[in-house]
């Protein structure tokens, strides 16, 4: 019985998982701009890589094999948002602006006072 509830735990938290990574890769090819896709990607890539981790520290019981993946896990939870930031800040000193709404208008980018708008 209690192999079973491990089981369905472990499926859970795999299949949760990919979700969020699919989700993320979703984002990556419908959002608008760099800082959007950066949000997705950092945001779905570390929650569903953390659920797979922690649904295969599971499955793997208490051993050593867990111990590395917790340690892969808390490199993952480290770096990841610190290279979104230095992308981010990459981006915005090479000149990519943030995608806005300007005046209610869905889909233009940049705003009326700064000239950015579509042509």
């Amino acid at each position: 019985m209690m192999a079973q509830v491990l089981s369905v735990l472990v499926w859970a938290l795999l299949l949760s998982g990919a979700f969020f990574l699919v989700t993320g890769a979703l984002g990556m090819v419908r959002l608008p701009d760099v800082f959007t896709r950066m949000h997705a990607a950092g945001m779905a890539d570390t929650m569903g890589a953390g659920l797979i981790l922690v649904g295969l520290c599971v499955h793997s019981g208490v051993n050593l094999v867990t111990l590395r993946l917790l340690l892969v896990l808390a490199f993952l939870w480290f770096t990841s948002p610190i290279a979104t930031h230095a992308l981010a800040k990459a981006a915005l000193s090479g000149g990519a602006e943030p995608y806005t709404l300007a005046g209610g208008d869905e889909g233009e980018r940049g705003t009326e006072a700064e000239g950015g708008g579509m042509s």
